[in-house]
């Protein structure tokens, strides 16, 4: 995710390095760089011009704190613009309605029936909420069968009227349906349209009329770019849309459209797309964003994510065997599947401060921990309770069974091995001789 302007906006920042003051010239370097790097990341040149004058207002005559260096204080002034520039505080989905009717519009091939899955998973599990799917596509074959095959894989009913061919009538249906099904929330999916065709846009219009929404919400493609940016100002000419959802936001490493949009057609993006699995999706944080693209992570929302996949009492229930050398395979197969809960690998590894650089061009798999877990289902549950159990001819049937080598299954136990005792380090009140540990690695 952003990678390309990460890296370029980096660059721009090593101008200033070394200066005590923060001076005209250096500043006009610096933002000639900025300005550039958001050029090629498909950003409007009025919003990158009048985006890189504001920074230099802010910048020029200010003098550096004795702690932070000329390139520190730019990053925190240009980080603190680009927050604005995205849109300030997050915003989340208005709820206010009974039921709360949200209407889904864009373009074909944007992601809306997808999203629409993510939305209500999103609305069933962190706000407890009763969601209804309804099918508004008549035009797609397919988009009546895949928004029921995303209801069935989320657990969420879907409406559908097959022989209707008027996407208002099914919209207005789908409402009541929600009301004798005691749903609280209805989320109408529509075909996806192009902003020039007249006849399409006032079809969406008049299902907006027709249901009132309490949310209207333009679904884009990220990876358009500019593009996205430009149908957003269409479809909000004809909607007057509440908000923007960002789809396929890991596959873009320029992020042109999540920095331009908002002040285009002055909505906030509420939510953004981060991978294929329905449980990936994510409230947009314009702070938090301005971090990952500076190269800063985004440690709250890994908090966060941790946080919700969180299980306390299996956590007591692995203090315990920690506490008695009894920690074994199982558990550690536990942690891992938690862990994969959390999201795409790529998108975590993403969110740690500096991880981004290190790994760039790395291409980490979703399935980095498939070899693993195929080894530790190789092993008997005895072997698995008791890993020094694990001799030269028990390693090599592990290694035959699970398609690896006797080398992986050595290096997987020795990596448990020195994960079970800085368990047992923490545990044990070795806090800080762990500290110690990792401070003379860091060195």
């Amino acid at each position: 995710m952003f990678d390309n302007l990460s890296e370029k906006l980096d660059k721009a920042f090593h101008v200033l390095k070394g200066h005590g003051q923060i001076t005209e010239i250096n500043v006009a370097e610096t933002l000639k760089e900025v300005r550039r790097a958001l050029l090629d990341a498909d950003v409007n040149f009025k919003i990158a011009k009048d985006f890189t004058n504001k920074v230099k207002e802010k910048a020029l005559g200010q003098n550096v704190l004795t702690t932070l260096q000329p390139g520190q204080l730019m990053v925190k002034i240009v980080k603190d613009e680009l927050t604005e520039l995205m849109g300030g505080d997050a915003e989340d989905v208005n709820l206010s309605g009974n039921p709360s009717v949200i209407l889904m519009s864009g373009l074909q091939g944007s992601g809306k029936t997808t999203f629409s899955g993510k939305l209500a998973n999103y609305l069933k599990s962190k706000k407890n909420k009763k969601p209804l799917l309804v099918a508004c596509d008549v035009y797609r074959p397919a988009a009546i069968d895949q928004l029921h095959v995303v209801g069935e894989q989320i657990g969420v009913e879907v409406y559908s009227d097959r022989g209707n061919n008027d996407p208002v009538a099914i919209a207005k249906a789908g409402v009541a349906q929600a009301k004798s099904l005691g749903c609280n929330v209805v989320i109408i999916d529509t075909a996806g349209r192009l902003a020039v065709d007249e006849q399409m846009m006032a079809e969406i219009a008049n299902i907006h009329k027709a249901i009132q929404p309490q949310e209207t919400l333009f679904v884009v493609d990220s990876m358009t770019g500019q593009d996205a940016v430009n149908t957003a100002k269409a479809f909000n000419d004809v909607l007057n849309f509440d908000g923007v959802i960002l789809t396929k936001l890991d596959g873009d490493t320029r992020g042109g459209a999540a920095i331009s949009i908002k002040s285009v057609v002055d909505k906030p993006i509420k939510f953004i797309g981060t991978g294929e699995k329905m449980e990936a999706i994510d409230v947009f944080h314009p702070s938090r964003m301005a971090d990952r693209i500076l190269g800063m992570g985004d440690v709250v929302s890994l908090v966060e994510r941790a946080q919700e996949q969180f299980d306390e009492e299996q956590a007591r229930k692995i203090q315990k065997k920690i506490a008695k050398n009894k920690f074994g395979f199982d558990d550690f197969l536990s942690q891992i599947q938690q862990i994969k809960k959390m999201g795409s690998m790529k998108d975590l590894m993403g969110m740690i401060p500096g991880a981004g650089k290190a790994l760039k061009g790395l291409d980490i798999d979703d399935d980095a921990f498939k070899h693993i877990e195929a080894i530790i289902h190789s092993m008997t549950p005895d072997e698995r309770s008791t890993p020094s159990k694990l001799d030269a001819s028990r390693k090599k049937r592990i290694a035959a069974g699970s398609g690896t080598s006797v080398q992986e299954v050595n290096q997987l136990l020795k990596q448990f091995d020195q994960m079970s005792k800085m368990m047992k380090m923490m545990q044990g009140g070795g806090g800080k001789k762990m500290m110690q540990m990792m401070n003379g690695l860091g060195r």
